[in-house]
């Protein structure tokens, strides 16, 4: 069995001043969520190393980087699934957590619950030992930027949106044919205090089943929940459906249904893969038989051999 690992960082419009360091970001976070495999690390390994590389990339709204909320906060959210027992571990609402997918990997194996919010979450990573950073560490000038000129009188919250509209995510099979899932975001610019979107909500956020396979989704948060977006798309592959066919199959529905844009990463058991989205820009890059893989617009696809490290 050939280990695979894709990731996103995130559906929606990229501007053109920070494509290449998204592009970069993917890149530089697949080669190292692959690289645990070779190490003889697990899915759920992968899936996590690939998501953290990105939530300390200021290039992506997670982690270093989030949006801000309407008061000026960051309030993060982080998904993981381990589709060998389904599972499943998330935080909501997180502050002064460098790593919040760390934190939901925690939950999934140090508890019996699967979703921590807000104060809750902050007293079980004091418990776990994970280390508390300033809320400042984590706001970048750009996110803090994108927050004032949405405050600002006349401002339109699309264009505002611009660039930060993504989450973060990664879906792997391992050699022994195990899925495994992992999604993290900052949520949506000048959202309100307390909102949760699909990031932690297990078949939105993602989905992992080592039955049929693996999603992570990016988007509009409140348009994949409607339609449950990464169990939807599993539900396909159930049916016979290719990763491809099924994962625009998903999207397509969310258009369709809820007039939803968005963006998904899918691997089956066997190895098979595909990047898909319907916005006009996600960032994405997949790793398989040591070649890298990864684009940016539709229909784009680049490669180069992995060189590995010494």
């Amino acid at each position: 069995m050939r280990p695979v690992l894709v990731v996103h960082g995130g559906a929606g419009h990229i501007p053109s001043e920070r494509a290449q360091g998204s592009m970069g970001g993917v890149c530089a976070a697949v080669k190292a969520g692959y690289h645990v495999f070779t190490a003889g690390g697990s899915s759920v390994d992968a899936v996590v190393e690939a998501v953290i590389n990105m939530e300390d990339n200021p290039h992506f709204n997670a982690g270093r980087g989030s949006v801000l909320t309407a008061g000026g906060q960051v309030e993060m959210d982080a998904l993981v699934m381990d589709g060998r027992d389904l599972s499943s571990g998330a935080v909501s609402a997180v502050s002064n957590i460098a790593n919040p997918v760390k934190l939901a990997r925690l939950v999934m194996e140090k508890t019996s619950h699967v979703c921590l919010t807000a104060g809750g979450a902050a007293a079980f990573a004091r418990q776990m030992g994970v280390q508390e950073v300033p809320t400042e560490s984590l706001i970048t000038e750009y996110s803090r930027a994108r927050w004032r000129k949405n405050q600002a009188p006349g401002a339109n919250p699309v264009e505002c949106q611009m660039g930060k509209m993504g989450t973060v995510g990664a879906v792997a099979v391992d050699s022994e044919g195990n899925v495994a899932c992992a999604t993290s975001t900052g949520g949506i610019l000048n959202k309100m205090e307390g909102r949760v979107g699909d990031t932690p909500c297990i078949g939105s956020g993602g989905y992992a089943d080592n039955s049929v396979g693996a999603v992570s989704t990016t988007g509009h948060g409140e348009a994949i929940l409607k339609v449950v977006l990464a169990r939807h798309i599993l539900y396909h592959m159930e049916q016979g459906r290719s990763v491809e066919e099924a994962s625009d199959l998903g999207l397509s529905h969310m258009k369709s249904r809820v007039v939803g844009l968005g963006g998904v990463v899918t691997v089956d058991t066997k190895g098979e893969w595909s990047a898909r989205f319907s916005s006009n820009q996600m960032a994405w890059a997949a790793a398989c038989d040591q070649t890298l893989h990864w684009g940016l617009y539709r229909g784009e696809h680049f490669t180069e051999p992995i060189v590995q490290k010494l």
